[in-house]
């Protein structure tokens, strides 16, 4: 029996249509059609930037794309990278276009978005000028909050364990000691030192928190990339990622709130300068003082909801980053036994020495932060590290305005299309950065007048750009200078085991084998 004839006509009317949707428009109509593709099939189809994220290979995969084909490329029919900074990251980030849905679908707790996951301009720069005070370089660098609790995590948690494993010849694992140690300092800052954690002495509760906290790693693609897949596998019973990830969520959640909770207690005590937990008593602070000018209506469990979520991503993020970087600078630096006696001698030269064991542990004392911040040795190997080992490689995305933008010399690039650059790639590039792959630490020591410089400063994206740029870079520069000073003033480090040190492919790396064992000698 033959078909009706306008059910043929409708079929094939359906197929053209179809065709012309998904296929002639995105490959060869579309205004994204004249950027190069970094897979034959990305003009047409997401699944290979899908398949590339989902093996972990998104960082490499994308730079190789730039390196075929330039500095924007097109990963999918509605997403482009891009790695340039004029008509680039100065477009994109320092243009203001507004964040991706990427970021409250991965990083928003408690329900609620913080700062770093808010997309609109508007709402995240509220709550930036809520906390840039006591996150500004000056205030830091003044802060007798921070000072006192340097000494006390160092002279009384980190050094001593140092001490002893140098005196027993015992090898260390720096990860992990690298984690517990810019927990306690990042837990100080922003909660106070008496109700901040203890990582550094107590490895249980280290492991309590850790644990649940990395074991939900493997599983970030899919709130990442496929949220709306995850949320309707599990209205059919057939979740992707498994319950025990939402239940180390909640536990996780659970552990932080009892912190703001604690902090609360030392809101208004005076007995310590480092018991003041400056960073959750400004938000709340700032956010009642809102408020109270009718800027904002909180319930009371909306607001400590809220300031829970903006402490959890600031301790997260802030003590993680700096964990990364730490351990690849170690590493390094235990590959460069020349490289340690020229930062020895420069961290000598501070006034008080960072000197362990010191005479009288009553007269520890630290050097001004200003004074460790000037030595132009220990700058460069940081930026070095950041570098070319930059904790957060992976994507940045936003989306593309109304009225659309051009990138790179590429016009009537339309609005709404998923754009992004990665430190990953940027810090790759020949032209700036010769032999990018090296370790190279005499390139930042340069006149600070030269021209290099200045081109690599404005094409270093370790902390961002932008008016959204990380609100701690400050703070992790600071933290990271104190720690490698009061390191290589009393010991040389050497490797024992690097093996798996290689960096995952991530958004937020770290080594495949989540480790470093290094042994400590002293000087």
């Amino acid at each position: 029996m033959a078909l009706p004839i306008f059910s043929v006509s409708t079929a094939c009317a359906i197929l053209v249509l179809a065709l012309y949707r998904y296929i002639i428009y995105p490959a060869f109509v579309s205004p994204l059609a004249k950027i190069p593709t970094a897979h034959f099939t990305s003009s047409i189809s997401p699944a290979w930037i899908l398949w590339t994220r989902f093996r972990g290979r998104n960082n490499v995969s994308t730079y190789n794309a730039h390196r075929r084909h330039g500095p924007v490329v097109r990963l999918a029919p509605n997403e482009i990278s891009v790695n340039c900074v004029d008509g680039g990251i100065r477009t994109i980030y320092a243009g203001g276009m507004e964040k991706h849905r990427w970021y409250p679908d991965q990083f928003a707790s408690y329900g609620v978005v913080n700062m770093f996951s808010t997309v609109e301009h508007h709402g995240h720069s509220a709550r930036k000028r809520m906390l840039s005070n006591v996150y500004s370089k000056s205030f830091l660098q003044g802060s007798p909050q921070i000072r006192e609790n340097s000494v006390i995590l160092l002279r009384d948690r980190f050094l001593p364990s140092l001490q002893e494993a140098a005196e027993r010849g015992t090898a260390v694992e720096v990860h992990e000691m690298n984690n517990e140690f810019t927990m306690d300092f990042m837990s100080a800052y922003l909660f106070g030192i008496a109700n901040s954690t203890k990582f550094s002495i107590n490895h249980v509760e280290t492991r309590q928190f850790m644990v649940p906290y990395h074991s939900r790693r493997h599983y970030e693609f899919y709130s990442q990339e496929v949220p709306r897949l995850n949320q309707v596998t599990k209205k059919i019973g057939l979740p992707i990622v498994p319950q025990w990830v939402d239940d180390a969520n909640e536990r996780i959640e659970a552990w932080l709130l009892k912190m703001c909770e604690g902090a609360n207690s030392y809101l208004n005590d005076t007995t310590s300068t480092g018991a003041e937990p400056v960073v959750y008593k400004q938000l709340k602070a700032a956010i009642e003082k809102n408020q109270a000018k009718g800027l904002g209506t909180y319930a009371t469990d909306r607001m400590r909801l809220e300031i829970a979520s903006e402490m959890l991503d600031h301790l997260g993020a802030g003590h993680e980053t700096s964990a990364i970087a730490l351990t690849y600078l170690f590493w390094e630096m235990s590959r460069h036994p020349d490289l340690q006696r020229k930062l020895h001698d420069e961290v000598l030269a501070l006034e008080p020495r960072i000197l362990w064991p010191p005479e009288r542990k009553q007269g520890f004392d630290l050097p001004s932060s200003k004074s460790i911040d000037g030595l132009p040795l220990l700058h460069a190997i940081i930026m070095e590290t950041l570098r070319l080992h930059a904790p957060i490689p992976g994507v940045e995305p936003r989306v593309t305005p109304t009225g659309g933008c051009t990138l790179a010399g590429y016009s009537n690039i339309p609005a709404n299309v998923r754009v992004s650059a990665m430190a990953y790639t940027l810090h790759r590039n020949e032209d700036v950065f010769p032999e990018p792959e090296k370790w190279r630490v005499d390139r930042w020591l340069k006149p600070t007048d030269s021209p290099e410089l200045k081109e690599m400063l404005r094409w270093f994206w370790a902390f961002g750009s932008g008016g959204r740029m990380c609100i701690g870079s400050h703070l992790a520069m600071q933290e990271i200078k104190l720690i490698v000073a009061a390191i290589y003033s009393n010991y040389t480090t050497s490797i024992i085991s690097d093996e798996g040190i290689e960096a995952i492919d991530a958004y937020t790396t770290r080594p495949r084998s989540n480790q470093l064992i290094l042994k400590f000698e002293h000087v």
